[in-house]
């Protein structure tokens, strides 16, 4: 089993109906990445890095963009007004991080252009995971996806319209190919699932500034040699790298062995991790088959970088929005819904 996912609760809020959230995340933040957060590798220096004069974005979080106006944020809000500051500061601990943004599988191109056109404005780099593929996970906590290859298609090519030339780093489709190694996708639905990811790629590629990261598992993947042949199928080659971990606890050492495996059967391609809830590792404890659903005594993980431990590994990133529940298990919510004391535990756990 793998982490539930949430899908684009924040949709596509653009720029000018983020300043209540912005004005509480500049507040008390603290760096992640010891200064300008810039890494040498792609090709900017630190100056500017937040734009001209610009206030908004927390400092260290460069390259990518915190949305001022995300779940956090807003919880932060509300427990600043009802007293609760101490709450409020564990929280914020989460709000004035960069966390990947779900597209919905309503006006894709409207959400994804209002995140990019305000990630624009901050002068970073929206971070966006695309969830929508068809048969999606299994009938599990996060079934549902796209009706069908053409819908799927459809809604590919709206979310490039809407990121259009500016900035921005995909992690494509969580799970999509394991689930397609692990026997739990049917077999009608392979050849289209490749066909589908290796289009999607194709076309977020033809962007002039978009990363793309093909999912590949994570490290508790039992058989990691089955995942090479279907990333190469889903078109790793045209691909920037590959994500792991998403959703996951494995710890970063761990993703950081199991991405190097993977790469160097992927002609040294290169990858994102992971961090936003590894920081205690996967839970061990309670059933096997549902390890990775709310599991207990977690805690953050390194907050979102471009300067990591290898050379291969492109960008540690809080793709799953810590916070929010992987499934109605343990007490929790619908998959990618707001959990206040889940959120409260990582944050309190996190040194």
């Amino acid at each position: 089993m793998y982490g539930s996912r949430g899908v684009g609760a924040s949709g596509g809020r653009r720029a000018s109906a983020v300043v209540l959230g912005a004005a509480l995340l500049v507040t008390g933040c603290s760096s992640g990445d010891g200064g300008d957060g810039r890494d040498g590798r792609d090709g900017k220096d630190g100056a500017g890095a937040a734009g001209a004069g610009d206030t908004r974005q927390p400092p260290g979080s460069a390259p990518f963009w915190v949305n001022p106006d995300g779940t956090a944020a807003r919880q932060v809000a509300a427990l600043e007004k009802a007293g609760k500051k101490r709450e409020a500061g564990q929280i914020r601990r989460i709000a004035e991080q960069p966390v990947a943004e779900w597209i919905g599988p309503d006006d894709p191109e409207e959400q994804t252009r209002g995140l990019t056109e305000a990630a624009d404005e901050a002068g970073r780099t929206a971070l966006l995971v695309l969830y929508n593929i068809p048969h999606r996970d299994c009938d599990q906590y996060s079934q549902g996806g796209a009706a069908d290859g053409d819908a799927y298609r459809a809604w590919v090519d709206g979310v490039a319209a809407g990121i259009g030339d500016r900035s921005a780093t995909v992690v494509l489709e969580p799970d999509a190919l394991l689930h397609l190694v692990d026997g739990c996708t049917p077999r009608e639905y392979h050849e289209e699932r490749y066909d589908l990811l290796e289009g999607a790629v194709t076309a977020l590629k033809a962007l002039k500034n978009t990363k793309v990261y093909l999912d590949a598992g994570n490290a508790g993947w039992q058989d990691p040699d089955r995942i090479f042949a279907p990333l190469e199928r889903a078109g790793i080659a045209r691909a920037d790298g590959f994500s792991v971990n998403v959703s996951n606890f494995y710890s970063t050492e761990d993703s950081l062995a199991y991405g190097k495996r993977l790469s160097a059967k992927v002609g040294g391609k290169h990858f994102v991790i992971d961090t936003s809830r590894n920081g205690n590792g996967p839970y061990t404890g309670g059933d096997p088959d549902e390890r990775w659903c709310n599991p207990p005594g977690r805690a953050l993980g390194e907050t979102p970088t471009t300067r990591t431990a290898d050379p291969l590994v492109d960008a540690y990133l809080w793709v799953k929005r810590p916070g929010e529940s992987d499934g109605e298990c343990k007490g929790g919510p619908k998959a990618g819904q707001w959990w206040q004391d889940y959120a409260l535990g990582l944050a309190k756990a996190t040194g």
